[in-house]
């Protein structure tokens, strides 16, 4: 295939959103996928629509290039495993060093069930949000995993598919420069107002890095990152 077409994992949080634009910036169609899994911050799911309009409004281009939307059912995910993301529980560390978050085998579903619609599209490109720089530990997220794992989907689907991470080697800051400078200011603010992050789904409160609970791993990450990267604009005028 000579066009490049992707297939963007679109959760509705920052990272996802920062990735779909920017596949949108290199890519020649572009479509997205999200997954309902029994996730604790189900919320984010709701997000996913409105977003993805707002997208279209910030570039004809991006517009033009920007295709249809899927959403799994991968309520399995929760049925077989017992998290603070699927369940209501209070997050904490456990003896292997994870957080309780963790949901095994979560990622390489979401990227395998990907791969299958994107064989069936004709989408030769999977784009993920995930990162091993500033994140939780979570070892589906790892680099090595994602290599793998694109290995292991190309011999048995007999394809070409090329799963790529824009966000494996940046931090949080570098994640928000990284909005800014794919689509200004104006991505920015709507990644802040309209994406979630919250492991624990709380979307009352508005901060200035965006909505969330502010003390779960995820919040705290999002607030690091935005704090860190809002001084150094300051600093450089």
């Amino acid at each position: 295939m000579s066009e490049k077409k992707a297939l963007v994992l679109f959760s509705g949080g920052q990272d996802s959103t920062t990735c779909l634009a920017w596949a949108l910036s290199r890519y020649d169609l572009v479509e997205t996928i999200g997954f309902s899994y029994g996730q604790r911050h189900g919320i984010e799911l709701a997000g996913r629509p409105v977003i993805l309009e707002k997208i279209r409004r910030l570039s004809e281009d991006w517009k033009r290039k920007l295709g249809e939307d899927h959403l799994c059912d991968l309520s399995l995910i929760s049925n077989i495993s017992d998290t603070a993301m699927t369940s209501d529980m209070e997050i904490r560390m456990t003896e292997n060093g994870l957080p309780n978050t963790f949901v095994p085998g979560r990622n390489l579903m979401f990227l395998t069930v990907a791969a299958m619609i994107a064989y069936r599209r004709s989408l030769n490109i999977l784009v993920g949000g995930m990162c091993e720089t500033d994140f939780s530990g979570y070892p589906d997220c790892r680099d090595d995993a994602i290599k793998a794992l694109q290995v292991a989907l190309n011999i048995g689907m007999d394809t070409r598919i090329n799963l790529v991470t824009p966000l494996m080697w940046k931090n949080k800051k570098e994640t928000w420069q990284l909005a800014y400078d794919l689509g200004g200011q104006t991505l920015v603010e709507l990644i802040v107002k309209d994406t979630h992050t919250c492991y624990v789904g709380e979307h009352d409160r508005l901060h200035a890095w965006g909505y969330g609970c502010g003390k779960c791993p995820a919040c705290q990450l999002r607030k690091r990152g935005f704090e860190q990267y809002r001084s150094e604009k300051e600093k450089n005028g």
